[in-house]
């Protein structure tokens, strides 16, 4: 009773702070669907905006509103509580922990096949790739140090007493030109480059191997079995969306963004989407030829691998109960 009383209150208080995103009247009969966001809305939630803004989610029979996230807001926990009927998924360490603790809710759709998670170094420090870090230090939050930083310690020997705490505050990295910070491709190096005047160095984990999927759909067990067709139909309207958004006209959905997050500016929004098509933070690898959300066994048996040889998880762990293939989105399904 106190976690699903935890997470109705937390639900209340988001939706006090934000007000689901507008759309046309939903129609007679429409499944509704609230989906929350792992943060305010940005570029990085695009498609989804995208696919509620041109009626993408209207047209397959769902009433979508999109509670933006926020300090404080824990996405599992409204979902496993039924608060929301859906959520997105910041990265696969989120999915799998839900495994480990038997949450009977499940990734359908991986929007982003590579994590857009970077390292970030000043520049002319005489560090030209990722393993020139080692012995840095690196300004990381709680919740990276119990996720990729166990991929970056496996692969470059990194050690613990590198770690210093990062608060989302670029402060403590501009004071030290030794100090490298974390940040996502499409917001910390334009911030730091249009506020401070540097060109940092960027290493994005995805191109150095990192396998992580990231902004992952994720329903709960219950609703995919009551309503695959409802799940089915927000999977392949929230592709569709990603594929306008970044190749179409975007102003609707940033419309939407920026009312929903009145902080936004569109120069952030247009340079984010931009990076989000220069690196293939979307359309890259499997989505190539499976269609943007894709997900695949294989990958899923690499991240796990990694994973548990680190000892995040247990061999033993039956991590096929964090995700399902049977909505991936095809090709052939996205005009």
């Amino acid at each position: 009773m106190t976690f699903l009383r935890f997470a109705a209150i937390a639900l209340a208080v988001l939706v006090c702070a934000c007000s689901p995103a507008k759309q046309e009247p939903a129609a007679a009969g429409a499944t509704t669907i609230r989906f929350a966001t792992d943060w305010r809305a940005q570029a990085e939630h695009g498609g989804f905006y995208q696919a509620l803004a041109s009626g993408e989610y209207a047209r397959r029979g769902l009433n979508v509103q999109i509670v933006q996230g926020g300090p404080g807001v824990n996405v599992p926990q409204l979902l496993a509580s039924g608060a929301v009927e859906a959520g997105m998924g910041s990265n696969s360490f989120i999915v799998m922990n839900l495994a480990q603790e038997g949450v009977p809710v499940k990734a359908v759709a991986a929007v982003m096949q590579k994590d857009p998670q970077v390292l970030i170094a000043h520049p002319r420090q005489g560090i030209e790739k990722i393993a020139d870090l080692k012995g840095h230090p690196i300004l990381l939050s709680d919740a990276s140090v119990s996720a990729f930083w166990v991929w970056l310690k496996a692969k470059y020997g990194f050690t613990d007493d590198q770690v210093r705490k990062y608060t989302f505050n670029s402060a403590p990295f501009l004071a030290d030109r030794r100090v490298a910070q974390q940040g996502y491709v499409t917001s910390e190096p334009y911030t730091l480059e249009k506020t401070a005047g540097i060109k940092p160095k960027v290493f994005l984990l995805a191109d150095e191997g990192y396998p992580g999927y990231a902004t992952m759909i994720l329903v709960p067990d219950s609703l995919i079995a009551k309503n695959p067709a409802a799940v089915k139909a927000f999977v392949e309207a929230t592709a569709q969306g990603w594929k306008d958004y970044l190749h179409g006209d975007a102003s609707a959905a940033d419309a939407l963004i920026r009312k929903d997050n009145p902080e936004m500016t569109q120069d952030i929004l247009d340079q984010a989407r931009e990076k989000l098509k220069s690196y293939g933070i979307v359309e890259s690898g499997d989505a190539l030829t499976g269609g943007i959300g894709v997900m695949t066994d294989a990958r899923w048996a690499q991240f796990f691998e990694i994973a548990s040889q680190q000892g995040v998880y247990p061999k033993t762990l039956d991590y096929k109960r964090a995700y399902t293939l049977q909505f991936a989105v095809t090709a052939a399904k996205q005009r």
